[in-house]
């Protein structure tokens, strides 16, 4: 199995990157704060002001470590990775199997029933462990609708189907989503998902964690050989990465919903660790990114058993498997694309 590699995250406006050695070395005002050795490195994600040197830069290309840089919402300013292997007869296997309606329609299925059957765990788990909580009643009517959603979603007869059964699924786990937040903090009141910019503090949270999902899910893509860019379930749109939202999609309710529920129900985020704009938006401040890319870090390492592999392994390497698995199918050494129920 694959090792779980480190990904280091550089969040603290003015921090530079510089090369020390084998090892990647935060400067903070001309002192290092941190050394991470490079061979337990995957992956380095700097937001906003923050800088690494063109040593670093080529220093990480090198050893096969992407570097990302995102803004303070999560939203991706610019990539830099070293030559890509990828084997040609794999992605033209991709191109054609996702501009075929009919062959692309079996893996869309899985992605989108495994979708909403975690949605719909995360409400189970609500139900049992707090099942007189208020509001038990209408999670209790939408785990119900989601799990004939799944069913409905594996038997959809085509891709515009598929998508609409997704909507409506998506509706019914949003609906309730403010009844699994269980603290009566007024800086984290729900009234539904928004984004682009998001409005609320809950919804900070989620768009900053589902833009540190997107870039494993996109790594993950192309440490298999697999164009990011060309998806089953997502439309083809210029600079859209089409298959690492269609992986994502799988993952968000475990690897962000989660963190998210368990860092605002602990208490471990308040308001003064966001920021709200002018134009509307609220941010999480520098205090509050912390927070969160500690959570994701450990929720990457819990184990939990992988039923297609009957083998544990860390929810951070499940992206990596199943985009394996993906390229697997497509060239037709499995049947079928297994998607991965939490």
């Amino acid at each position: 199995m694959k090792r779980l590699l480190n990904t280091l995250y550089v969040a603290t406006e003015g921090a530079r990157l510089r090369k020390d050695g084998e090892t990647v070395a935060v400067e903070i005002d001309g002192r290092v704060v941190k050394r991470s050795p490079a061979h337990l490195l995957g992956q380095i994600v700097l937001f906003g002001e923050t800088s690494a040197s063109p040593d670093v830069m080529h220093f990480a290309a090198a050893q096969g470590i992407s570097m990302a840089w995102l803004g303070w919402s999560g939203k991706l300013m610019a990539r830099i990775e070293g030559p890509q292997s990828g084997n040609v007869l794999l992605r033209r296997a991709q191109h054609r199997a996702t501009a075929d309606p009919v062959a692309a329609l079996p893996v869309a299925q899985g992605i989108v029933a495994a979708k909403i059957a975690n949605q719909r765990a995360v409400l189970r788990r609500h139900l049992r462990d707090y099942p007189d909580h208020p509001g038990a009643a209408a999670v209790e009517a939408a785990q119900r609708r989601l799990a004939d959603a799944a069913r409905l979603a594996l038997v959809a007869p085509d891709l515009d189907i598929l998508r609409g059964q997704e909507g409506e699924a998506g509706h019914a786990y949003w609906s309730v989503f403010a009844h699994l937040i269980r603290t009566d903090d007024p800086a984290f009141v729900f009234a539904g998902r928004n984004r682009r910019p998001p409005r609320d503090a809950v919804n900070a949270v989620l768009s900053f964690l589902y833009a540190l999902l997107a870039l494993d899910t996109r790594a993950a893509c192309e440490a298999h050989g697999l164009d990011p860019q060309m998806g089953f379930l997502h439309r083809d749109r210029p600079g859209r990465m089409s298959l690492a939202l269609d992986l994502m999609e799988e993952l968000r309710a475990a690897l962000a919903d989660r963190v998210a529920l368990s860092l605002i129900n602990r208490r471990q985020l308040s308001a003064r660790d966001f920021e709200r704009q002018e134009t509307g938006a609220v941010l999480l401040a520098e205090g509050g990114r912390r927070t969160v890319l500690q959570a994701y870090h450990d929720r990457k390492r819990v184990e939990l058993r992988h039923a297609w592999l009957d083998e544990r392994i860390a929810l951070g390497l499940v992206a990596q498997v199943q985009a394996q698995l993906l390229a697997r199918c497509l060239r037709g050494d499995i049947d079928g694309y297994p998607a991965w129920i939490w």
